[in-house]
């Protein structure tokens, strides 16, 4: 089933059919290898008033980020979850001023083992990410966001 892919490419293009936001912020790349995920936009599509960046394009691509690592590691485990963002904190550091990306890692494995366990257990778990925007090789902008999964 196409929705329950893994691979990067037909990923995005789900998420572009899915979530239209992404299509109009013309997230570009979406780069996953079962660890790390990245997430990229040109600022055009996703400009403020002064030429910058917009906080809201920032906070979604952060935001995106970790819930498409969630998803797609847990389509990895072959499990089919709903997956939201609970709780949020953001920090933004600098301007964006060209085009940017989000980066995410899974933490260690005994929370992926927790996670895990706990959709077995309860039909539900949480998984506490920390993403990166970055434009031009510097971190512009940080989320640390608490993300559930339900089992469907």
């Amino acid at each position: 089933m196409a929705e329950l892919t893994t691979d990067p490419v037909a990923f995005l293009h789900w998420l572009h059919d899915s979530i239209p936001l992404t299509a109009a912020m013309q997230i570009d790349q979406l780069r996953f290898d079962g660890e790390r995920l990245e997430l990229a936009a040109p600022l055009a599509p996703n400009v403020n008033d002064k030429g910058t960046g917009f906080g809201g394009s920032i906070a979604a691509l952060a935001t995106l980020a970790g819930w498409c690592l969630t998803t797609l590691y847990l389509r990895r485990q072959g499990l089919d979850c709903d997956v939201v963002i609970a709780q949020s904190s953001m920090s933004y550091q600098a301007p964006v001023t060209a085009g940017f990306s989000a980066r995410v890692q899974l933490p260690q494995a005994p929370a992926c083992e927790h996670l895990l366990a706990r959709i077995a257990e309860r039909g539900r778990g949480r998984l506490d990410l920390c993403v990166d925007v970055v434009c031009d090789e510097q971190v512009v902008f940080s989320l640390q966001g608490r993300y559930v999964a339900i089992k469907r």
